[in-house]
């Protein structure tokens, strides 16, 4: 569900006041675009369940932070960002990385393109999965949340030019992978 920015700084301030009800509306609008983020990231999916609960609680104690200018969206993506960020950092050894569960879109294609989409698409994932962290978050962010450069550079907590480059890196190296494939992009 996409907020207006009149909304969420509706939201926000209702939230900074303490309302619960806003706290409510808050993990009905975020908590599976947030789920979904983690998916991306590589968390299994108890791991992305208990994140995403950290993230809202993170939110809760730290809403006198958001700043006015800020969206809400960005906010709680750069939350999510550093709850990621902790939590890899805490389960180092056995990091595994899985595209279980993360939908292909459907596209309305015969079922012989779908099939051939489909595996093109779990290559890409895995391609993805195999990023550095920070360059996998790029993608994740710009690519697959949907966010503006603006807002995932803000999200991951850089300025628009560092996401670019990142992004770039990212793009270049997904790139090669293919093209070495013998398959472009």
């Amino acid at each position: 569900m996409e907020y207006s920015e009149q909304r969420q700084n509706s939201l926000a301030a209702r939230l900074r006041a303490g309302n619960r009800t806003a706290a409510t509306e808050l993990v009905d609008i975020y908590y599976q675009q947030l789920y979904t983020f983690f998916r991306r990231l590589g968390h299994g999916c108890q791991a992305s369940e208990d994140l995403t609960q950290e993230c809202f609680i993170a939110a809760w104690q730290h809403i006198g932070q958001l700043r006015s200018g800020s969206t809400l969206n960005s906010w709680m993506y750069r939350i999510a960002g550093n709850v990621s960020k902790v939590y890899w950092r805490g389960h180092k050894i056995g990091r595994s990385v899985s595209i279980e569960g993360i939908d292909v879109p459907d596209g309305g294609e015969p079922e012989s393109e779908k099939t051939g989409r489909s595996e093109e698409v779990v290559r890409l994932k895995n391609a993805v999965e195999m990023l550095p962290m920070k360059l996998r978050q790029a993608v994740v962010l710009h690519y697959m949340q949907h966010l503006t450069i603006v807002e995932a550079a803000e999200a991951a907590g850089v300025r628009c030019g560092t996401f670019k480059s990142r992004l770039n890196r990212a793009l270049k190296i997904l790139k090669k992978q293919f093209s070495e494939d013998g398959e472009l992009l």
